[in-house]
C-alpha cells in the first residue's frame, strides 16, 4: 500500500506538470506561432508541433520562506565559515565542503563519499543546491528530519568522524579560536557555544544555497532564447514521452521536495548481481516497510551535468549513461517501481534530453570565506 501511494503521488505530479503544455489559454510557442501552425524560418516553412509542453506555462521556483530572525546574517556568516573549516573534523582533514565542491557541481567527485583517513562511506555525496526545500527528509533515505539533524549526523558520523559524545569538546576547541569566539557571540549573543549552536549555524548557511538562475528558470520566466531549440525539444521529452517529471518534477526537479517526508523510488541501482543481504536497503532501513526496499529519494537534477558520477552509489559515470539507464526502465529487481519502463527514446530524443539537462546548470558557486 505504501509503494502504491508513492506511485500515485508521483504520477499525479507528472500529469499536472505535463498538462501545463496542453491548456488552450497558455502562451504560444517560442517565436509567437500558435501550436499547429506554420512558421517561416530562414526561407523555409516549418510546422510548430501542437501541445508541446515546453511551450506552455512552466513552473518557476517559489521563494524559500523563513521566519524572521534579526541575527540570521550573523548565523549564516558563522555557518559559512564552519562549513569550510577542516578544524571541525576529528583530525583536521575534512570539512563539509570536502564532499560538496564547486568543481564537481557541489556534489561528490568520488563514487562513494570519503571520511577522515579517506575511509569510503556507504553512499555518494549529492548536490546540495536548494537542499532547504526538502521537507523533513534529508539524506538519500530521508532519515534526518531537519537540516540541523543532518548537519549533526554528518559531523558526528563518518563524514567528519567526531563522534556524538565528542561534539561539545570539539565545539569548545573551535570556539576558543578568537575569531570564532567573536562570531559565536555575534550570532548567539549571551549563549555559551554548544554543538546545538554549531548545527544551527551550519543549517542557516545551507538555507542560502538557492539555485534559481538556470537557463530553465530564465526560459520559464519568459526568456524564450534561454534554452536552445534542442534543449526545448529535450524539455518536451522530459515532460512527455520520457516521463522524467514523475520523479523530477520542475521547478525543483526532485519530486521529493514537493512532499512532506519526501518520496522514494526503487529504480534498481545497487541491486544487480548482489545477494539481497548485501543490497543497500535505502528507505527500508528507516521505515522497516518491505515496499521501501532499496528505494531512495530522487535528488534534484539542478547542476546534474556537472556532478558526475550519479545515483546513491555513484555507480554510473556519465550523464548519457544515466539518462539511458532511466529511459530504458532501470534495473529489474523485486521492488522496481511501476513508474519505470522503456520509453523507447530514439538516439536523437535522448541527445536532446541530455542537452536540456545542461540547461539546469546553476550559475552560482559556494564561496570560500576567510576563516578565523
Amino acid at each position: 500500500m505504501r509503494t502504491q501511494t508513492k506511485t500515485t503521488l508521483a504520477a499525479s505530479l507528472l500529469l499536472a506538470v505535463a498538462g501545463a503544455g496542453c491548456k488552450k489559454d497558455e502562451a504560444p510557442p517560442a517565436g509567437g506561432a500558435k501550436p499547429g501552425t506554420a512558421k517561416a524560418t530562414g526561407g523555409t516553412t516549418t510546422v510548430q508541433p501542437a501541445n508541446r509542453p515546453s511551450q506552455g506555462k512552466l513552473p518557476t521556483m517559489p521563494p524559500l520562506t523563513l521566519p524572521d530572525d534579526a541575527k540570521r546574517a550573523e548565523k549564516v556568516a558563522l555557518g559559512h565559515a564552519l562549513f569550510f573549516d577542516t578544524r571541525l573534523s576529528v583530525d583536521g582533514s575534512r570539512a563539509c565542503y570536502s564532499c560538496h565542491q564547486n568543481e564537481h557541481g557541489n556534489g561528490g567527485k568520488d563514487p562513494l563519499a570519503l571520511g577522515p583517513g579517506d575511509k569510503p562511506l556507504p553512499r555518494h555525496s549529492p548536490v546540495i543546491w536548494n537542499v532547504a526545500y526538502f521537507q523533513e527528509a534529508f539524506y538519500w533515505d530521508g532519515r534526518s528530519p531537519s537540516l540541523e539533524a543532518q548537519a549533526k549526523a554528518a559531523w558526528a558520523g563518518g563524514n567528519m568522524g567526531v563522534g556524538e559524545d565528542k561534539l561539545e569538546a570539539k565545539t569548545a576547541e573551535v570556539a576558543s579560536i578568537p575569531g570564532y569566539k567573536a562570531m559565536f557571540e555575534a550570532a548567539f549573543p549571551g549563549q555559551a557555544p554548544s554543538a546545538e549552536l554549531v548545527v544551527s549555524a551550519l543549517a542557516e548557511y545551507e538555507r542560502t544555497l538557492v539555485c534559481n538562475d538556470t537557463a530553465y528558470d530564465k526560459f520559464a520566466a519568459g526568456d524564450k532564447a534561454a534554452l536552445s531549440e534542442a534543449q526545448q525539444r529535450g524539455l518536451d521529452v522530459f515532460l512527455g514521452k520520457g516521463m522524467c517529471a514523475a520523479c523530477h518534477a520542475p521547478p525543483f526537479f526532485s519530486s521529493a521536495m514537493n512532499a512532506p517526508k519526501g518520496v522514494y523510488f526503487n529504480i534498481g541501482i545497487g541491486t544487480a548481481g548482489k545477494p539481497e543481504d548485501q543490497v543497500d536497503v535505502g528507505r527500508m532501513k528507516v521505515t522497516s516497510a518491505a515496499g521501501d526496499w532499496a528505494a531512495f529519494k530522487p535528488p534534484s537534477l539542478r547542476n546534474v551535468s556537472k556532478s558526475a558520477p550519479y545515483f546513491h552509489d555513484g555507480s554510473v559515470a556519465t550523464l548519457d549513461e544515466a539518462v539511458k539507464l532511466m529511459a530504458t526502465g532501470g534495473i529489474a529487481n523485486k521492488n522496481l517501481t511501476a513508474l519505470m519502463g522503456d520509453r523507447k527514446l530514439s538516439d536523437a530524443e535522448r541527445a536532446d534530453l541530455v542537452e536540456f539537462l545542461k540547461g539546469l546548470d546553476c550559475g552560482g558557486k559556494l564561496e570560500q570565506p576567510k576563516l578565523p
